[in-house]
């Protein structure tokens, strides 16, 4: 199994070009067999989870055509409404294809999905939209079998502003008799991304990243190119990569204002960041301050996806920081693999107290979920002496080749078996 190799203690430099967004490509591969056509897909992220919904995508009979910065999906000749249960215990997204397929066949077999072990990620919003759109769900034996003579427009209020639920809703609502209102939707970018999409097919979609999503049922969609926007939480992580190792770098193809909350605490850490337009320029203090609380919340709050990696900043903080995860219970897995390279961390339930050290230690550590090996990785940048990280194959589901990402900004990191 592949392994990251890291000799710390490098400075960074130089710029970095962000690449497509892993939460935006994955809806919108499984929309792709919505409108019964072609769906021309621009500037993907090579990455281990869209080559499996490619493979779901293949298995269902659509033609999938992979060049070096598009995917092109033909659906038209889609055979079955069952997927492949091997395939959907490998990645989570894969239940995005619930709404899609229910909108254009009526009808889905699928498995209870798998993916990263940071808590429980119940899929009960999404059913409960589903069913007030007309499906009929029977769960038994691992299995949802769903079908629907014909989607209905409904008033959903969503209890918690889940992302897939909000997704999978919208994606049911383009071909449903009717309008649809989604109240207490979730904000995130992905969702505008997942709309702008769906409307360049054809559908009637309006409020994403407000607080009612609205959408009027059409009969018909058409063939779709679109591209896929940055992903905010890679130029997160990169950022923070920089703060820890207090080096200056500029990234392009972002979007600031997707990122606000994370700027936020780096820039209460003593970082300076320069804003132009699809472009940031960090420029971290030789000595990082901790930062009171961070709190996890839905967008456009703190994300929990970059709670992992700021976690790792914070090690090396003069002082003492409190960060609190309200959104997956089991997220703080990484702090036990930092603690084995010289962190000061307690973690108590939802809270985890950082006391900033003066040096990190090379180590042997594991990934135990994506964000966390990401975190991992910052750490063993910043480390005097090597860290070897295994387990990178959650790290490959996130970050499109982060090794030569980091490379290319001078990093001293190789991938070895």
């Amino acid at each position: 199994m592949s392994k990251y190799l890291i000799t710390g203690g490098r400075k960074l430099r130089g710029e970095l070009e962000i690449s497509g967004a892993k939460n935006a490509v994955l809806p919108i591969l499984a929309a792709s067999v919505i409108n019964g056509g072609v769906s021309v897909i621009n500037g993907f992220p090579n990455l281990r989870d869209v080559d499996i919904m490619i493979k779901i995508l293949m298995s269902l009979g659509c033609k999938v055509e992979k060049t070096y910065n598009s995917i092109i999906v033909n659906s038209r000749n889609i055979f079955t409404h069952e997927i492949d249960e091997s395939l959907v215990r490998e990645m989570r997204s894969s239940i995005f294809l619930m709404g899609p397929m229910l909108a254009r066949f009526g009808k889905i077999k699928i498995s209870y999905p798998g993916g990263c072990e940071i808590g429980h990620r119940p899929i009960d919003l999404h059913l409960k939209g589903l069913r007030e759109m007309g499906v009929e769900i029977t769960e038994a034996h691992g299995f949802l079998e769903c079908s629907v003579k014909k989607l209905r427009g409904a008033e959903i209020h969503l209890d918690y502003p889940s992302v897939g639920a909000t997704e999978n809703i919208m994606l049911s609502a383009v071909l449903a008799k009717g309008k649809t209102l989604i109240r207490n939707p979730a904000k995130e970018p992905e969702i505008v991304d997942l709309q702008d999409y769906l409307n360049g097919m054809g559908a009637k979609i309006r409020g994403a990243g407000t607080s009612i999503i609205e959408i009027d049922g059409v009969d018909s969609l058409s063939n779709v190119e679109h591209r896929i926007m940055p992903d905010r939480i890679v130029a997160g992580t990169i950022l923070s990569a920089a703060a820890i190792t207090k080096s200056e770098i500029t990234i392009t193809n972002v979007i600031p204002d997707h990122i606000v909350s994370v700027i936020s605490k780096l820039k209460e850490m003593g970082c300076i960041i320069i804003e132009k337009e699809n472009e940031l320029k960090i420029i971290p203090p030789s000595v990082l301050r901790p930062v009171d609380i961070i709190r996890t919340l839905p967008y456009p709050g703190f994300p929990t996806d970059m709670q992992p990696q700021i976690v790792s900043v914070l090690c090396l903080a003069s002082g003492t920081s409190i960060v609190t995860e309200t959104v997956f219970e089991n997220r703080f897995k990484h702090t036990e693999e930092l603690m084995r390279m010289g962190a000061k961390i307690k973690v108590d339930g939802r809270v985890a107290v950082i006391k900033g050290v003066r040096e990190l230690t090379g180590a042997k550590v594991s990934a135990k979920d994506l964000r966390g090996g990401a975190a991992l990785v910052l750490a063993g940048l910043a480390a005097e002496g090597t860290t070897i990280i295994e387990n990178i194959k959650h790290i490959e589901r996130g970050y499109d080749n982060f090794d030569l990402m980091l490379k290319k900004l001078g990093a001293d990191i190789k991938v070895i078996d």
